[in-house]
């Protein structure tokens, strides 16, 4: 759901009260984030495996939840969940990200899906995004769009996991999360 037909920059987006914050900017446009309680249940659950996995051995990077992502002028995401190689971990006193992290991940809310399948992914896309992960909480599936290697241009491989399927990822050796297990509670 927009706020406002109004554009906005990313520099004017940051520069609103902190109390503005469950929104993000696609394409200028402020998007208001109204996550239900399944989505937020999914989100939680998602993050422990996540922060589980990277906690398990040393180099694994970093998960969280809900930052802001600066992609360009007119786009600052804020993906439900997102992870980033030790490389690219941002400093303690960062305020979000400055380009995409390494795998982002949306969940469906009434208010985004239209925005997660379309605009933000190819958003995502155009900015380098490597993977992206499409929960949806209607047919308790993940869409899961990635890069065959980091110098394909586009998201070149595409999956429809259901419930029985593990999610995993050639970015996270060892990583794997019965499909079933995210709508589970």
């Amino acid at each position: 759901m927009a706020l406002t037909d109004q554009r906005l920059t990313a520099e004017e987006y940051l520069a609103r009260p902190p109390e503005d914050r469950f929104t993000q900017l696609v394409d200028g446009e402020i998007v208001v984030t109204e996550a239900v309680l399944r989505h937020q249940r999914i989100v939680v659950e998602l993050v422990y495996w996540l922060t589980t996995w990277c906690r398990a051995a040393s180099g694994r990077g970093e998960a969280g939840v809900s930052a802001n992502v600066f992609l360009d002028e007119g786009n600052v995401f804020a993906p439900d969940v997102w992870w980033v190689a030790e490389e690219h971990r941002p400093a303690t006193s960062a305020l979000g990200l400055h380009g995409p992290p390494d795998l982002a991940v949306e969940v469906r809310s009434p208010s985004t899906w239209r925005y997660d399948v379309g605009a933000k992914k190819t958003t995502y896309e155009r900015h380098g995004l490597p993977e992206l992960w499409l929960v949806d909480t209607e047919s308790e599936t993940v869409l899961v769009y990635r890069r065959s290697s980091p110098t394909t241009a586009d998201f070149d491989v595409a999956l429809e996991l259901g419930a029985s399927e593990a999610l995993t990822s050639p970015l996270l050796p060892g990583f794997a999360l019965v499909v079933e297990e995210l709508f589970a509670r």
